[in-house]
């Protein structure tokens, strides 16, 4: 899971990159929200959970983070696509970028009850490694 967000996330920093370029290009900025959209919540964000999921490998092999893959990545291309007609004057699409940013919002909320629920050390794992151990019979002296 680790590669697939790192992957990932270097088509939206490439996608990032070239949204700036013609902007900067053509000194129009009427899409800076879009450019903004994609580089952080596709390139730096993936890049980072990419990152989480190398270090704790665990929390990467869960559905859970298959689950977050998708949502996110499902949600965020068509998300940035109703945004770049919202802000260029297209105000009926506002609705659906709500519900679009509902769509990764919920991605985002997957990887956090995820690592919550995997990391060493956090209180989710802790309940979880408690009451393993309560579940254990204890060995007579």
């Amino acid at each position: 899971m680790a590669a697939r967000f790192v992957k990932m996330a270097v088509i939206y920093l490439a996608l990032g990159v070239g949204m700036g370029l013609v902007m900067g290009m053509t000194q129009s900025f009427a899409l800076a929200p879009v450019h903004a959209h994609v580089n952080l919540l596709g390139w730096a964000s993936l890049a980072l959970v990419g990152l989480v999921y190398h270090a704790f490998p665990a929390a990467s092999g869960t559905r859970l983070a298959h689950v977050h893959f998708w949502l996110h990545n499902l949600g965020l291309p068509p998300l940035m696509i109703a945004l770049a007609l919202l802000v260029t004057g297209r105000p009926a699409l506002e609705p659906v970028v709500g519900i679009l940013s509902i769509v990764v919002a919920a991605g985002v909320i997957v990887f956090v009850v995820n690592i919550w629920r995997t990391v060493p050390g956090s209180p989710a794992s802790a309940a979880t490694a408690v009451g393993r151990s309560a579940a254990r019979p204890v060995a007579a002296p």
